[in-house]
């Protein structure tokens, strides 16, 4: 299933995406009379995501109970995919050439550092970068946490996950390494767009093959895949797990592959007025515009 937040009446709403158009969930499961998940969050509830799926096959099997509820993507203003996690994490370094790139050692654990929500944004939101100086993109695999998970095994690891959606990491260098502590030049308002899709595992496919390409002002930059990872899916997830508890609606943000400016010769910085799309995979194309 293909899931989305959208904004109405200054609240965010649950999409189940079809293709007959956007369903809002809530509005349908309460006229209906029918199990579902009532905020965004709550898609990652115990039977929820079942819940959906017996939404789904309804409507494909008969839309016109459901066609009051249906939306025209085109005409949302979408969320973030994940609408309030109680934590973010990130992985710095995690592929191969992106270390090479940036003149930094290939780490031997997985390199852990947190945004906050102040961060997350959506599919199309403008992200504000007046007066920064060193602004830069990063094409990210973002992975979303299905179920409690703690002490998990990387071979059990892909079955906490609930699915999967398109990251930038947004990056303001000079502030990123102005100390020894990556935080500062990462959790600035709005430096972590999700979307436009939750994408669930069963249809995300393989999260160690997936393309991972990304485009400033339309010319390609990161052109890389999965299968560059230092660390996997899997194993970012089950590191994580063994010195906290990841909950349902966490985010990990897997990396950035080789293509950012850090890595180039001049560096040049992102500007007011320019935009950045991600396409991973088969999650959709996330694109967000810088602004002074």
């Amino acid at each position: 299933m293909i899931f989305l937040t959208f904004r109405e009446d200054n609240v965010l709403k649950l999409g189940l995406k079809t293709e007959q158009g956007i369903l809002d969930v809530q509005a349908a499961s309460s006229a209906l009379t029918l199990e579902a998940p009532g905020m965004p969050m709550d898609v990652f509830a115990p039977g929820m995501l079942a819940a959906c799926d017996v939404i789904a096959q309804q409507l494909a099997k008969d839309v016109a109970p459901f066609q009051p509820f249906l939306k025209t993507e085109a005409a949302l203003e979408l969320g973030p995919a994940v609408a309030n996690p109680s934590k973010i994490l990130c992985v710095g370094l995690n592929y191969a050439k992106h270390a090479a790139e940036s003149g930094m050692e290939a780490p031997k654990e997985p390199v852990l550092f947190s945004k906050f929500n102040n961060t997350l944004a959506a599919h199309g939101d403008e992200v504000a970068i007046g007066g920064l100086e060193q602004v830069d993109y990063e094409a990210e695999l973002a992975v979303v946490i299905g179920k409690t998970a703690k002490n998990v095994s990387v071979d059990d690891a892909l079955d906490y996950v609930f699915g999967y959606c398109n990251a930038n990491d947004l990056s303001e260098r000079r502030l990123q390494f102005v100390s020894g502590q990556w935080l500062l030049g990462k959790t600035l308002d709005d430096f972590l767009p999700l979307g436009p899709y939750l994408v669930t595992a069963d249809e995300a496919g393989d999260p160690s093959n997936m393309p991972v390409r990304g485009w400033l002002n339309g010319e390609l930059r990161q052109d890389s895949n999965t299968n560059d990872l230092i660390f996997s899916v899997a194993e970012c997830i089950s590191y994580a797990s063994q010195y906290m508890t990841l909950s349902p609606g966490d985010v990990i943000s897997t990396g950035t592959p080789e293509g950012v400016i850090l890595g180039m010769d001049p560096k040049v910085w992102m500007q007011p007025g320019d935009s950045y799309s991600i396409e991973i995979g088969n999650l959709g194309r996330l694109t967000n515009k810088v602004v002074a």
